[in-house]
């Protein structure tokens, strides 16, 4: 049976992808084994390196937590910020004014072009050099700076692309009876695209969450991945089974934000379907009761 996107397979075409899927999946089990034995002969699947994060709170409380706290501290900070400063920069980009699209599409162009380490770098020199932020708080500083600026000018784009790929005929009507565009842009443009951008902009966030582990990594910003190492040393170089813990939290921690997306879209979805008028029981009455002696005083004519 064909469909309008594929034909059906033939006997040999199935033929074909049981036996690919079979050589994949041994394969796979090939890989799975290989990785495995090479754990086993490192003696990395032990007990004794597992017990800590399965069989103790300790180093929950006195590594994983603190760092943490930490990370969702930053991601956080970098979020809330991020977000409202894309908004205006993206908007900024569709001013009819050249004196505010100019400057806002260079600033966009600029940072995004930039990779984060590097702002994060820039941000350890400033905030050491130029302000009297005390040298513990300059990684937090400097990871947050650095998240902020890259991804604020990637949002940017997104909230300009989200609203470029509304119909232009919604902005034109709009315009037509009289609303201005800043009024267009607030109730018009705005929550349409929110919607439609509300995936890409989850991805983002999930994408700030794993950033700050560059400063954890590099800057010494004493997040989860920093708490890697005096975990590893101090349970005996069980530096496979941190780093899956660790990976396992940022798993569990970008899922629930992609879960959240997901109903939180769901439910502007169903909320955007009815567009109808929706009456006042007196009102409709009274519609009902006008109708009515419209239709009577016809029918007397």
């Amino acid at each position: 049976m064909s469909s309008v996107l594929y034909d059906a397979q033939g006997p040999r075409a199935k033929r074909r992808n049981v036996l690919i899927t079979v050589v994949f999946f041994i394969a796979l089990a090939a890989v799975l084994w290989w990785v495995f034995d090479a754990l086993q002969d490192k003696q990395q699947l032990e007990w004794a390196k597992w017990k800590p994060f399965l069989g103790g709170t300790e180093a929950w409380s006195t590594y994983i937590w603190p760092g943490l706290q930490n990370t969702l501290k930053a991601a956080a900070l970098a979020m809330v910020i991020a977000l409202p400063l894309g908004a205006v920069f993206g908007i900024a980009r569709l001013s009819d004014h050249v004196w505010v699209r100019v400057p806002a599409a260079v600033v966009v162009e600029f940072f995004r072009a930039i990779p984060v380490l590097i702002l994060m770098i820039f941000g350890v020199a400033l905030y050491s050099e130029y302000t009297n932020v005390s040298s513990d708080d300059v990684p937090f500083y400097a990871v947050v700076t650095g998240l902020v600026l890259y991804n604020a000018a990637v949002l940017a784009e997104i909230v300009r692309a989200g609203i470029l790929a509304l119909p232009r005929g919604q902005s034109e009507a709009a315009m037509a009876i009289g609303l201005r565009k800043s009024q267009v842009m607030r109730t018009i443009l705005l929550p349409q695209a929110v919607t439609a951008m509300l995936p890409t902009i989850v991805s983002q966030m999930v994408v700030i969450v794993k950033d700050t582990a560059l400063g954890g990594g590099v800057l010494t910003f004493p997040d989860l991945i920093a708490a890697v190492s005096p975990m590893s040393s101090y349970y005996g170089a069980n530096i496979i089974a941190s780093f899956t813990v660790v990976a396992l939290i940022f798993i569990a921690i970008n899922f629930a934000l992609t879960t959240f997306a997901s109903w939180l879209e769901r439910r502007l979805r169903r909320g955007k379907k009815s567009t109808g008028v929706v009456l006042d029981p007196n009102d409709a009455s009274i519609a009902g009761a006008a109708g009515t002696g419209a239709a009577g005083g016809t029918g007397g004519l």
